[in-house]
């Protein structure tokens, strides 16, 4: 099962969940580590490929968005929306609506939660199918 946690934002909206989410890769990357970010549309992938070279200056996360053929094996960070990488990385930080149907196969996973009360509801509902399936759950307020 996987360890799944949930960082509870203060700010609002999709575009905190994203810059979030960029940070946490970054952290992850520089902890040599392996990363999936699963994302909600092709948009949000989009915007999210985008960000990860903007977000900060002076940041560095080499990621590609997966296609139809798949990300290099050697790539530490991927986005998607409608795949998920062959190899499951190190790390998933779910931006997407719904729990991906593999996470429990990911060691750990990351829920990003903005304090919008859509975004808060969404959360409790995966809480609660998480916590049923088993995984070992924790929250962080920021």
């Amino acid at each position: 099962m996987s360890k799944v946690d949930f960082y509870v934002l203060r700010d609002r909206g999709e575009l905190a969940r994203q810059q979030f989410a960029c940070k946490l890769a970054e952290k992850a990357y520089r902890l040599e580590n392996s990363v999936h970010i699963q994302v909600a549309d092709q948009a949000s992938e989009k915007t999210l490929d985008e960000l990860l070279w903007t977000f900060r200056d002076g940041s560095f996360v080499p990621h590609e968005v997966l296609a139809s053929s798949g990300a290099s094996p050697h790539v530490p960070v991927t986005i998607g929306y409608d795949k998920l990488p062959e190899k499951e990385p190190d790390l998933l930080i779910n931006l997407g609506n719904t729990i991906p149907d593999n996470a429990a196969a990911f060691p750990r996973v990351a829920e990003v939660v903005t304090s919008d009360d859509d975004s808060l509801a969404q959360s409790r509902q995966r809480f609660v199918e998480y916590r049923d399936k088993g995984h070992s759950l924790d929250t962080h307020k920021l």
